[in-house]
């Protein structure tokens, strides 16, 4: 499994932003789908962004749309969640996970269930 440590979290005004990073051990790092998840309070963990391995297929949750950018730096072993416009339902644990390549699907998944390996998580906290 790819062990994963995410930063970036922290406390923000409505409208601000944030850059979560998530940080990969594993030297084979390009061969990952990566996603963001996200984690409020009494709810379920719900998808927010993923990018495929070599960032040529993107898809984001519909709250996502329009003010979440993610990307990827392979030299770097990092995914990058910048999230803009932040709003009070934006408040959540976020968690980076992991995604094995599925060389038979040509688009990244949205499912939790298809990535393996999770990091801690790290807390988003958006005031009113």
């Amino acid at each position: 499994q790819v062990q994963l440590v995410e930063s970036g979290g922290g406390l923000v005004q409505t409208g601000g932003s944030l850059r979560l990073s998530c940080a990969a051990s594993e030297r084979t790092f390009s061969s990952y789908d990566m996603g963001w998840f996200r984690q409020a309070p009494g709810k379920e963990r719900e998808f927010a962004a993923a990018i495929s391995w070599n960032g040529g297929s993107i898809v984001y949750a519909d709250s996502a749309k329009g003010r979440f950018t993610i990307s990827r730096d392979n030299a770097k072993n990092t995914v990058y969640l910048q999230m803009n416009s932040l709003k009070p339902e934006d408040t959540a644990v976020y968690y980076c996970a992991a995604a094995v390549r599925n060389v038979y699907r040509p688009y990244v998944s949205n499912d939790k269930a298809d990535f393996g390996s999770w990091g801690q998580g790290t807390q988003v906290t958006v005031s009113s």
